[in-house]
């Protein structure tokens, strides 16, 4: 059963028929549910991985094809999942499972106005590659979670699209006049994406900090918790994905957050050149976008 976040009552009584029909429909692939479980099992290793992934050919191939990719510049090619496994670290193969997951959302593009299901997939991916550059340039550990958190952070938008689709129809069409995607969806749905992907969180297994920022990515201050600077790289990531002509509606309606670059210690020319930046790890993680 989806958990419901604490909403007033009018906001509660428009979701409500939105989460039961997805959760009637739509579920996580079983065998990304499985990756996640055993990737976050801190009692699993590598060869619990393994035995998970190679139930699934496909996602196999993928692995294998992307660590042979130039994103990892190896010398010697493998066709072994155990030496890609071992190669990759769990949270990698982790992360490309739930790549690959999500990407089967994207099968059948579809163009609304100034959106369409292709450019969110890019947006997606390259929040993803971004939030990761900017913990690594942060020197956090978590780093691997800062790419998950971003290639999650606008499910909402994709369940919206999905299973709210008249009324996000709507959403887009006004989207022109509106001040961001957030106002719009809830004048026209009375709920926005961050309320509608975060109520999905904890039934698919994500993991807490990839739950923050779904919720908070665009409101990094108004998140007290343990993984605040990962929601911070997601806000700030958010940002610069979207004035690099990268946006998840097809329009530019987000804005800087102060406190997200004063809590990580970022200054406009760090910004400048993780922008710059960003060009070369989006060219190296080519393989990403076509899992």
């Amino acid at each position: 059963m989806v958990a419901t976040l604490s909403v007033s009552d009018d906001v509660a009584a428009a979701l409500e028929p939105v989460l039961q029909r997805i959760d009637e429909i739509s579920t996580l692939p079983q065998i990304a549910a499985r990756v996640m479980e055993v990737a976050n099992d801190p009692d699993a290793g590598p060869i619990e991985l393994k035995q998970v992934v190679e139930t699934d050919p496909a996602l196999s191939a993928r692995i294998i094809r992307c660590v042979n990719s130039s994103a990892y510049a190896r010398r010697i090619k493998t066709s072994s999942l155990q030496e890609a496994i071992a190669y990759l670290g769990m949270k990698q193969i982790r992360n490309l499972a739930m790549t690959a997951s999500i990407s089967e959302l994207f099968s059948v593009d579809e163009k609304i106005g100034s959106y369409c299901r292709s450019q969110l997939w890019r947006h997606l991916v390259s929040v993803g590659i971004c939030a990761r550059l900017i913990a690594m340039r942060r020197k956090m550990s978590n780093f691997e979670e800062a790419y998950l958190a971003g290639l999650l952070h606008d499910l909402g938008i994709v369940l919206e699209d999905q299973y709210a689709h008249p009324g996000f129809v709507a959403v887009i069409r006004a989207l022109p006049n509106a001040k961001s995607l957030v106002e719009a969806e809830r004048a026209f749905l009375r709920f926005d994406h961050t309320l509608l992907g975060a109520s999905f969180a904890a039934s698919w297994r994500f993991p807490e900090a990839a739950a923050a920022a779904i919720r908070h990515h665009h409101a990094s201050a108004a998140y007290c918790g343990e993984h605040i600077n990962i929601v911070r790289c997601v806000e700030v990531a958010n940002v610069i994905c979207t004035l690099k002509g990268i946006p998840s509606v097809g329009l530019k309606l987000v804005k800087i957050s102060q406190a997200a670059l004063t809590g990580l210690s970022l200054t406009g020319e760090d910004i400048r050149v993780l922008a710059a930046d960003l060009d070369q790890e989006l060219a190296a993680s080519a393989s990403l976008f076509q899992i």
